[in-house]
């Protein structure tokens, strides 16, 4: 987040100018020879194939599974001896992505991406929201750790989604509302679905401005990283996502088609790769 921006302005800037989208054609590279990627639950494929377990196979971005076409296939394609890594962790917030950096360090990644915030923000209060100052912080100590053990790897942020999207998708929908209710998901966007209360309603605002707010902080940061680091360019955050991609399991996590969706985003709005043959 960008602190005291007011709330139109970080939408405005995030939305239509949010740091480097896709690096320079001209800084291309060979495809990689092994990726990390790390983030939460969404990375892992919480739910993606069954009741509350993770799918690593139809994780967008180093999953296996065809219908998904994660970035570790379509690299892959380019490069037949392409090692992967899955480090995120369900339930992981920024706090936690230090630790997996150190991970994709110890595995020598030269390509990784990075999915982090949902958490952040689907705290069980407002107030427990990690601020925007310290998630910048995290980001910063994330890729400075990165960059001294690493210096050769690409990173690629995934923009968080917005989850206000989500209730606006399933806030008519009896089966959904019962699944936030009853699982306290993401209690700071899902509490209270079905209200139109004025307090309900500016505290859905809040926390939009939240996500908004570390998509900002993560473009920056990427940006001050400099060509080695790209973002999706608000493409996730901005996608029209229906209740087609998220998971009946919970209504919350992307479906295995949620996830093709992320692939396609991120992967589209990421590097150029060179392909060697």
């Amino acid at each position: 987040m960008i602190g005291r921006l007011a709330p139109a302005l970080v939408a405005a800037t995030v939305l239509t100018n949010p740091g480097p989208a896709r690096a320079d054609a001209a800084a291309a590279q060979p495809a990689p020879a092994v990726m990390a990627a790390l983030g939460d639950s969404i990375t892992t494929g919480f739910n993606a194939c069954g009741w509350y377990v993770s799918c690593a196979s139809r994780s967008w971005s180093a999953g296996d599974n065809r219908t998904v076409s994660s970035h570790y296939l379509r690299l892959s394609e380019l490069s037949g001896t392409l090692q992967r890594h899955n480090f995120a962790v369900p339930g992981s917030t920024s706090a936690d992505l230090l630790g997996q950096v150190r991970k994709a360090v110890a595995a020598r990644a030269d390509y990784v991406t990075i999915l982090i915030g949902a958490v952040d923000a689907c705290a069980r209060t407002e107030q427990a929201m990690t601020p925007a100052a310290t998630y910048r912080r995290r980001l910063e100590s994330a890729l400075a750790e990165l960059d001294a053990g690493a210096p050769q790897a690409r990173v690629l942020f995934a923009s968080v989604p917005d989850l206000r999207r989500l209730w606006q998708a399933g806030k008519n929908n009896p089966v959904a509302k019962t699944f936030w209710t009853l699982g306290r998901i993401c209690p700071t966007m899902l509490a209270r679905p079905s209200s139109a209360r004025r307090a309900d309603t500016e505290r859905r605002a809040r926390v939009r401005d939240r996500v908004i707010a570390y998509n900002q902080a993560a473009a920056e940061v990427c940006a001050a990283y400099g060509p080695r680091c790209a973002t999706d360019g608000g493409a996730v955050f901005d996608y029209p996502f229906t209740l087609e991609h998220v998971s009946k399991w919970d209504y919350f996590h992307p479906s295995a088609a949620g996830q093709r969706v992320l692939a396609a985003q991120t992967f589209g709005h990421g590097f150029d790769w060179i392909d060697p043959r």
